[in-house]
């Protein structure tokens, strides 16, 4: 590492972004249904060594090229690939990858704010896209993928693995056959994870010198950075991230409006929440209620990343679950505390059926063994949302897609309103949102339990004061908020050249 001076690194950074453009040519090949699918992997610090793990282990399929922005990682992922005789051309720049006719398909691990403006390059280049969740950063560049995807009528899969999840289409799926318990009353997902602070720093940290921090920013401001890991912190910071809600909560977002059913953004949203337990250089809300105010019923989401009391190492539980979702109905509920386990119950905590073996439930094998007609044969490629991509990629279907990205696009979307609200709002007492949730049973649920966690985590509300976000109504059709030109102006963002989610995809 070394210290850059801010004005020499904003004139060195912007003279390197300034020098490469979109690619050039565009590419519209199919792959052949016996030759081997073409991959590269863009991004794989993190979440990209997945996508590495499950291409290898895929039949068929070639991993051909790596591209990260920081040649540190990059070198070791291309030593790490010839270690298993992978031979991969190395790219630091995704428009140099995207020119190459040796690549069929791209698989997106970046942080969020590349997801949308990377994976509209590639289907721009004729490429088909594996994107990873949130498919978007805002909700405007969100829909601009979806309509890339459909004018270049390219197969692109959202990263929520959830989708591909025998077990949780069982229960949806006899949910919706059976109607056992009756009418949704409401749903609520859970992203009860902990987050601890991330420090605190007194000025501009240095950056790495293997790290091209112009191509790094893309689309958001050309700023130093204000915190000490570059990396995975960006998580929690707004120009690039879009807090828990969508980093771990999206799987639980979008899982949660596969119970409600709904295809469309909400009519009415509003949020709660704040940056509580420690001061730090995060941004985002570690703790937070999202309302979703669906006519048919509600998505309530619940984000806590302090744990269960002051210096405890576990987490709350909601009906058995951290990260997972809970379904009311009128004759009962579901929780579905992971993506292919789940327990139904009556209004009396009495188990009905359960689908696998969800933890947090004693004794549900025992007490409930699935019945034989109902065992499947395993099949080890029914759960991997890569190996389903692939497929789409063969059969050039975007109906053999498990996540297609019209549903990436709108749970993202839900996660992106409720930080709009949150971040319109204004600090109150807990009196003052009582007062605004007073006819709302459910709301003020959420809100009551959130401040015992909070108490128990030793945070007095009255001084240390939760925001209390905007009521917000939208047209989910425009996908535009009604009278409100402040929020109208947070569905999109300013994007720095050459960086640019195009208005014409």
């Amino acid at each position: 590492m070394s210290q850059i001076s801010r004005r020499h690194f904003l004139t060195r950074t912007a003279l390197a972004g300034a020098a490469l453009s979109l690619p050039a040519r565009v590419f519209s090949q199919s792959a052949g249904a016996n030759s081997d699918i073409r991959v590269a992997i863009v991004g794989f610090k993190g979440r990209g060594q997945d996508h590495i793990k499950n291409y290898l282990g895929l039949k068929g399929v070639r991993i051909v090229a790596l591209c990260d922005v920081d040649s540190e990682v990059l070198d070791k992922g291309v030593a790490q690939l010839a270690a298993k005789n992978q031979v991969v051309t190395p790219y630091k720049d995704i428009r140099k990858l995207l020119d190459s006719q040796e690549v069929d398909a791209i698989s997106i691990a970046t942080p969020n704010h590349w997801h949308s403006l990377g994976a509209i390059w590639g289907c721009q280049a004729g490429k088909d896209v594996y994107v990873e969740k949130p498919v978007s950063h805002n909700v405007w560049e969100g829909r601009q993928l979806v309509n890339a995807a459909d004018k270049y009528q390219r197969i692109v899969q959202m990263g929520v693995q959830s989708r591909s999840a025998t077990g949780l289409a069982d229960v949806l799926g006899w949910l919706e056959k059976e109607k056992p318990l009756g009418k949704l009353k409401w749903v609520r997902g859970l992203c009860y994870k902990r987050r601890p602070s991330i420090g605190l720093v007194t000025g501009d940290q240095p950056i790495p010198e293997t790290l091209d921090y112009d191509l790094w920013s893309g689309p958001a401001p050309l700023v130093p950075p204000q915190r000490t890991k570059i990396h995975y912190d960006w998580h929690w910071i707004w120009n690039y991230g879009n807090g828990d809600l969508g980093n771990q909560g999206i799987h639980q977002m979008d899982i949660a409006r596969r119970f409600l059913g709904e295809a469309a953004l909400s009519p009415k949203v509003w949020s709660i929440g704040g940056r509580l337990g420690y001061k730090d250089d995060g941004e985002t809300p570690n703790s937070q209620i999202v309302f979703h105010d669906y006519e048919a019923a509600p998505l309530i989401f619940e984000v806590r990343g302090l744990p269960d009391k002051a210096e405890s190492k576990e987490m709350d539980k909601y009906r058995g679950a951290s990260v997972g979702v809970v379904a009311q109905y009128e004759n009962g509920y579901v929780v579905a505390p992971d993506y292919q386990n789940a327990a139904v119950f009556d209004n009396q905590d009495k188990l009905i059926r359960r689908f696998g073996n969800p933890p947090g439930v004693k004794d549900m094998v025992e007490s409930n063994p699935i019945p034989a007609s109902e065992k499947k044969v395993a099949d080890p490629e029914a759960n991997n949302h890569y190996a389903n991509f692939i497929k789409a990629v063969r059969s050039r279907k975007v109906a053999d897609l498990n996540g297609k990205i019209i549903d990436g696009h709108i749970s993202s979307a839900l996660c992106h309103t409720g930080n709009i609200s949150y971040r319109l709002g204004k600090t109150a007492s807990p009196d003052e949102m009582r007062e605004k949730l007073k006819d709302d049973a459910d709301a003020l649920d959420s809100l009551n339990r959130l401040a015992t966690h909070l108490e128990a985590n030793g945070i007095d509300l009255n001084v240390e004061k939760l925001t209390m976000g905007e009521i917000l109504k939208m047209d989910p059709k425009t996908e535009k908020f009604i009278k409100n030109a402040a929020a109208d102006k947070q569905l999109t963002r300013e994007y720095r050249a050459p960086y640019i989610v195009p208005a014409k995809v």
